[in-house]
């Protein structure tokens, strides 16, 4: 079903984009960028959030790390992840293959910053071993995402602030 989803909402939005399905998991950053051959960065991971009543999708790069106090300064409270159960009804995908695209409910898409560093990433397509290649400002463009600044500064993070 999710991978069917995935599939009418690109052939709707984006038809020119194909699935790619591959023979072994790609439920992590890890597993994904092996996978298809890139950089952990290269991968677009979409995180389920919960901020307060709210359930919403950020997509960040694969090595990016979410800031916790830009996250309540951008959705304007504390953020859990909701139960993988959870996960998979709202989105209809399973964890591991969670996108932003051909979701089971309607839910809020926000695009990561630190996705604008590359001209194309590698984000899941509903299954554990499905992906496009996709441009990021494409993707966010298709699904209606709002761009923030949630993950934390990688320079910064490289020269050991906190």
């Amino acid at each position: 079903m999710s991978l069917e989803s995935v599939r009418a909402f690109l052939a709707e939005k984006a038809p020119d984009l194909a699935v790619i399905e591959l023979p072994t998991s790609t439920a992590t950053v890890a597993e994904a960028a092996a996978a298809h051959g890139v950089e952990p960065g290269r991968i677009a991971k979409t995180l389920s959030l919960r901020v307060g009543e709210r359930v919403l999708l950020v997509v960040a790069r694969g090595d990016a790390r979410l800031d916790n106090r830009k996250v309540k300064a951008a959705f304007g409270g504390k953020a859990s992840m909701p139960s993988p159960d959870e996960v998979q009804a709202l989105t209809g995908h399973p964890v591991g293959g969670v996108c932003p695209f051909g979701l089971a409910t309607p839910l809020p898409i926000y695009c990561d910053v630190s996705l604008k560093g590359s001209d194309e990433v590698v984000p899941a397509a509903g299954a554990i071993n499905a992906a496009v290649r996709i441009a990021p400002e494409r993707m966010a463009a298709i699904t209606g995402a709002v761009w923030v600044d949630v993950c934390q500064d990688r320079n910064a993070e490289a020269a050991g602030a906190p």
